[in-house]
């Protein structure tokens, strides 16, 4: 019996040792859905400033669709998957996963993937999807920016398409595709028919091509840069309700694992009370 007692204490132990990790990684995730959440915040400014600097030098560009950056080449459609390395986040990878691939279905044409993220990738490749490379997935703010200088060198002329999850509220998040290249017809027209703040529209000084250029790489920097750090943020609010999950089960079994234990030591006690009374008996008591 004491074998048992001791076998229980033990996994009492283990199991109130799970759950300090399980707070650990829920007080991770909760911080890091707020650092993500206030990037992209930071951004929304100058995200605003980008777009008013493109209705600008798009204006006169409108007029031409058979710019390179109004209209598919018919290259290469270019897709970026954002996901996640690390597991404990539901289905946030398997739904993105279907996602992807009814989209790309629909888009059709020669496709090449780059994922971000070893389980993204992994679940990509199972369901036979294009998948040409892998990259990691930041673990802060600060790592965002040099991963998009790797990407933003897959990005060319034709078809460019971003998929990612995005956080709507709670631990609860939804799929999300945008195109982001070309620059077409439609997209522009909808961004230069907007009002501008003042009476007084800018003029672009000096060249107007090489300012236009520079407005689209921002463009693309700052948008993949909202989709990652979306991304960032639903993948740690899905691990956030795991581990709440996870922290509930495992108070539910230390609560059933201090029962069994102190039923077993009553028991055990009990058991040395009948032993020592017969044992009295037996001498004549």
């Amino acid at each position: 019996m004491s074998a048992t007692i001791e076998s229980m204490r033990q996994k009492i132990e283990r199991t109130e040792e799970l759950g300090s990790v399980v707070r650990t990684m829920k007080a991770l995730a909760a911080s890091s859905i707020g650092q993500y959440e206030d990037s992209v915040h930071a951004l929304s400014d100058y995200y605003r400033t980008v777009l008013l600097g493109l209705s600008i030098c798009l204006g006169r560009e409108a007029l031409h669709p058979q710019r390179a950056v109004l209209s598919s080449t018919g290259e290469v459609t270019g897709v970026v998957v954002f996901g996640s390395d690390q597991g404990l986040v539901g289905q946030f990878n398997e739904a993105l996963t279907d996602f992807v691939a009814n989209q790309l279905e629909k888009i059709g044409g020669e496709q090449e993937i780059w994922a971000v993220g070893e389980r993204i990738y992994a679940r990509l490749l199972d369901d036979g999807l294009p998948v040409k490379e892998l990259f990691h997935v930041p673990n802060s703010v600060e790592g965002i920016s040099p991963l998009l200088g790797q990407l933003l060198q897959k990005t060319r002329k034709g078809n460019f398409y971003l998929f990612h999850n995005r956080p709507r509220s709670g631990a609860v998040y939804e799929q999300a595709a945008l195109r982001l290249l070309p620059l077409d017809r439609k997209w522009i027209l909808e961004k230069t028919q907007r009002q501008w703040i003042t009476g007084m529209l800018p003029e672009v000084i000096g060249d107007r091509q090489q300012t236009l250029s520079a407005l689209i790489r921002e463009y693309l920097f700052v948008t993949m840069f909202k989709a990652c750090a979306e991304s960032l943020a639903a993948e740690n609010a899905s691990r956030l309700a795991a581990m709440q999950r996870a922290e509930k089960n495992i108070g539910e079994m230390l609560e059933e694992l201090h029962q069994t234990f102190h039923r077993e030591r009553q028991n055990a006690i009990d058991e040395e009370l009948f032993d020592i009374i017969a044992g009295f008996e037996a001498l004549g008591g």
